[in-house]
């Protein structure tokens, strides 16, 4: 048997409509389209939202906000977290926190300040929270920023 071999069985599928084949069928004359009106003409298809020519809803109601295209969203990463992923290490790569699962693939990283450090570790993000900053300075280490 072959995936072109298989087949619904019989009684679940259902057999199509015949319009348009006489009044003892039910689905004579106008062919379940009612009587006259919009959508009973050949090629009927009226767009989403349309509402026969009143002003439609979504123009009714007022535009609110703005969205930003060129908006950058960060990663928060917690310097507890740091410590918890790489308490072993010297030095944090964005490439170590890509690997280890604290945030996704290629997405800009921003380290937050929840957490303390004990020893000296070299951090290497996009962004830093001044306070972060701070903690890792006073720390002896080093923290590495990518953006300008």
């Amino acid at each position: 048997m072959n995936i072109h071999d298989l087949q619904p069985f019989a009684e679940e599928t259902r057999e199509r409509k015949r319009l348009g084949r006489g009044p003892g069928s039910g689905l004579g004359k106008t062919s379940g389209k009612g009587h006259k009106g919009q959508r009973s003409r050949a090629g009927a298809s009226i767009p989403a939202g349309f509402e026969g020519g009143q002003m439609p809803l979504q123009r009714r109601l007022p535009k609110r906000g703005f969205k930003n295209p060129f908006q950058v969203k960060y990663t928060p990463v917690n310097l507890k977290q740091i410590v918890q992923q790489f308490s072993d290490s010297q030095e944090v790569t964005i490439e170590d926190f890509y690997t280890s699962g604290l945030c996704p693939k290629n997405y800009p990283v921003k380290v937050l300040a929840d957490g303390d450090l004990n020893n000296a570790i070299t951090v290497t993000a996009h962004k830093f929270s001044k306070s972060a900053l701070d903690k890792i300075i006073k720390a002896g280490g080093k923290a590495i920023s990518l953006e300008g």
